[in-house]
This record gives structure tokens, sequence and C-alpha cells, in this order.
């Protein structure tokens, strides 16, 4: 046993749906008498790709006394899963395989000397100062660390006369995450703030990340929520208003 984060699902809100099964790689989560359940405790990761999937806000993270996480034993227990849940149909589409461009065949690119619009160092969250100067008076992008890889125009696009942090909601550290960004909410006052993530559901953590950190900093700010496409192009902007 070890006190550290792991998912909490609450059977009020939880209407079964299943959308939390098909965004957990590890095969913890079931549907058992009509309701999403925690199969196991060693099965849980606790780093919450299924928590923007559920349409309940049936499902937080916690930090308590539970099993560790045992990799050899979730590889085993995915493993005896009957097909169906492990077909592609049902793997999280955050770790599927997808070919994005036929090998050979390049993005156009008329301006191969493209200058970096990157106006600062660092951008990892884990490493930036939430007093540095950069995040006064900002517009600042919270963004998930596979979007300037997938999308070909980010600098011109988004990171134009932006300050940026990026992080990875599915492999680093939430919790850690939304302390450090609920530092940076209250120790600067934001021009504006846009969080832009991948369509996969483990890539949503950025929006429980963002919300958290308001309520923790005590500061509701009104942001833009950027889906990016695995093929690169902005699949759906929405003002979230607080």
């Amino acid at each position: 046993m070890a006190l550290r984060s792991i998912i909490k699902i609450d059977d009020e809100k939880c209407n079964g749906c299943g959308d939390c099964i098909n965004a957990c790689a590890e095969g913890a989560i079931e549907i058992i008498d009509g309701k999403a359940k925690l199969v196991s405790e060693i099965y849980c990761d606790g780093l919450g790709a299924c928590l923007g999937t559920c349409p309940q806000d049936a499902i937080t993270i916690e930090k308590r006394q539970a099993d560790e996480f045992d990799e050899e034993a979730t590889k085993q227990h995915l493993a005896q899963q009957k097909a169906p849940q492990t077909s592609d149909s049902q793997v999280c589409p955050g770790l599927k395989s997808a070919v994005l461009r036929e090998k050979g065949v390049n993005a156009d690119s008329s301006e191969p000397n493209v200058p970096s619009q990157l106006s600062h160092w660092p951008v990892q969250l884990k490493l930036v100062s939430p007093k540095a100067p950069y995040f006064e008076n900002a517009d600042l992008l919270l963004v998930a660390d596979c979007v300037p890889f997938t999308m070909g125009d980010f600098h011109n696009r988004l990171l134009k006369q932006h300050s940026i942090v990026i992080g990875c909601p599915k492999l680093d550290d939430v919790d850690f995450y939304i302390d450090k960004f609920a530092e940076i909410l209250k120790a600067n006052d934001l021009k504006s703030l846009t969080v832009v993530h991948m369509e996969v559901p483990c890539c949503l953590g950025l929006i429980y990340i963002t919300q958290k950190a308001m309520e923790k900093s005590g500061k509701n700010i009104s942001y833009k929520d950027v889906t990016v496409s695995l093929k690169g192009n902005i699949a759906k902007t929405e003002l979230i208003e607080n």
C-alpha cells in the first residue's frame, strides 16, 4: 500500500455509458451492474486519461492509501480480456497507431526557414517559474505537448505573440500540474487564456487541470478550448465562460 493518486467514481453521477472504458488503456474500469467500477487498484496508474471522457463528471482523482500500480499484472490482465475489449475499437484513441501521411510524401512548405514565434524559455509546465515576467498580462497558451508536432502551422497560427506552457496530462503528474498552474494563475493577471489539446480522450485531461487550477487559485477566467485533430487541423474552438 502507498499514498498515491487513483481514480474515484461517483456511483450517483455515473450513468454507465462506458466512455471511460475506451479511454483507459490499462483496462482498469468495467461496467458492473450498470455502473463504471474500478476493478482493481493495481490496474490504475492514476494518470486520469478517463477524466475528460465522462459526460457526467463522475470521475475524479483522489490521493489515498492504495495498492501500487503493477505494470506486469496490468499486461496480464489486458491479455486475458476478451477480444472485444482488446480490439482496435476498444483501444484508447490516444494510444492507437495511425498513419497520417504515406511514406515519402512530405507536407508542402514554401518557406523552409520559417522563424520561430517562441518568445521565452523554458516552456515545460514543470520548469517555468510562476512569477516569470512573460506571464504577467500575457496571452497565455496551455498546450498539450503533442500539438506543436501535429500542427504544421502552430507557430504562426497560435503561438505568435503568446506566452506558452506545455505538458502531457496522460504521462505527467496531474496533481503537480494543477498546483503549478494554480500558482501561475494566482501570481499573474492574464490578458487571455487558450487551452490547446489533441482530440484523443486522454488529452482532455488538460481541461480538467485548467478547471481544478482555477478552483485552487480562486480565479475563474473565461478561456478558449481548442481541439486539434490527428491530421493537424483545428477541429473545434469553444469559449468556456466561468
